[in-house]
C-alpha cells in the first residue's frame, strides 16, 4: 500500500511458519453437516493453533476469533496468519493498546464522522462526511489518519448491543473533489478496517456520489477484499431514501436523509 508497504512487511515477518496440518487438523470435519459444529470445531482449531504460536492469545475471546475465521470463509491456516499479523500490528502500532484524542486532533477538527441510531438488524449507524476530509500534511499524517480510524472503530464497537458485532454506514461523498483526494490515506483505512477489524462492516451504502469521486474509486477498488466488496452499494440520489429505509426505519435514521434521528460527532459519542 506505498508508504504502508513496509509496514505490511514487518507484520509478515513476525510470522511463525507452521505447515497447514498443524492449524487445519485431520478428518473429522467434514463429517459434521451442520455449518454451526462446523465453525465451532474449526474455531477450536484455531484457538489451539494460535495458542501454540503465542500464549498471549488465550486471551482473545471467541468472538473475536470467529470474526477472523470468518474472514478468511473458515480456513484456519489463513485466519491464523491473519491473527498473528493482528497481534503484530497492535503492539507496534497501538503500545498503548488504544488512542487518545490528542493524537488525533487534525482530524477530529473536521468533524467528518457521525453516529446515531440502529438500523432494522441492530447495527449501529454512522455517517460519514467524505467532503469534510483532507489529507495530513504533516510527517506521519497517514499514521495519524490510521489512528482516526481506530479511534472511530473503538468507539464504534463500544456502542454495539449485546449480540451485536456489526455496523452499518452511510458514506457520502457530497461536495468531494480533488483537494479531498487521499488515496494513502484511504488505503490505511482500508487496511485497518479489513485486516485489524474484520468483519465489522455490516453494509456501507455510498450516496450523493459525484462523477469525478469514481477516479479515486478506480484506484482504491482493486485493494477491496471480496467479502468487503459484496457490503458496498451505491445509491442513486432518486432512490436515496427509499434505498436508506430498507435498512433503516425512518425513526432510527438521520435526520439529514428525512428521518427523525440526529447525529452526534464521533468524538461526542
Amino acid at each position: 500500500m506505498m508508504e504502508n508497504e513496509a509496514e505490511e512487511e514487518q507484520l509478515s515477518s513476525g510470522i511463525v511458519n507452521e505447515s497447514n496440518s498443524n492449524c487445519n487438523g485431520g478428518g473429522g470435519v467434514g463429517d459434521i453437516n451442520d455449518d454451526v459444529q462446523v465453525e465451532q470445531q474449526k474455531l477450536s482449531l484455531l484457538r489451539t493453533c494460535l495458542e501454540s504460536r503465542d500464549p498471549s492469545c488465550k486471551g482473545a475471546d471467541d468472538l473475536m476469533l470467529r470474526r477472523f475465521l470468518r474472514a478468511r470463509d473458515l480456513d484456519v491456516e489463513k485466519a491464523a496468519k491473519m491473527f498473528m499479523k493482528y497481534l503484530d500490528w497492535r503492539r507496534t502500532f497501538l503500545p498503548k493498546g488504544f488512542v487518545s484524542e490528542a493524537e488525533i486532533q487534525y482530524d477530529i477538527a473536521h468533524n467528518k464522522l457521525f453516529v446515531g441510531g440502529i438500523d432494522k438488524q441492530g447495527r449501529p449507524i454512522i455517517a460519514v462526511f467524505a467532503g469534510r476530509h483532507f489529507q495530513n500534511p504533516k510527517p506521519g499524517g497517514v499514521d495519524e489518519f490510521k489512528r482516526y480510524v481506530v479511534y472511530t472503530l473503538d468507539k464504534i464497537c463500544s456502542r454495539m448491543p449485546p449480540g451485536q458485532e456489526k455496523f452499518i454506514a452511510i458514506a457520502d461523498i457530497q461536495g468531494w473533489g480533488y483537494s479531498n483526494s487521499d488515496i494513502r490515506g484511504y488505503l490505511g483505512a482500508l487496511f485497518v478496517l479489513q485486516d485489524c477489524y474484520p468483519e465489522r462492516l455490516g453494509k456501507m451504502i455510498m450516496v450523493h456520489v459525484p462523477r469525478i469521486f469514481m477516479t479515486a474509486w478506480k484506484i482504491i477498488s482493486p485493494f477491496i477484499d471480496s467479502n468487503t466488496r459484496r457490503k458496498i452499494v451505491f445509491v442513486e440520489n432518486k432512490n436515496l431514501k427509499s434505498t436508506l429505509l430498507e435498512d433503516i426505519d425512518e425513526s432510527q435514521l438521520p435526520d439529514v436523509y428525512g428521518g427523525k434521528i440526529t447525529l452526534v460527532p464521533i468524538q461526542d459519542a
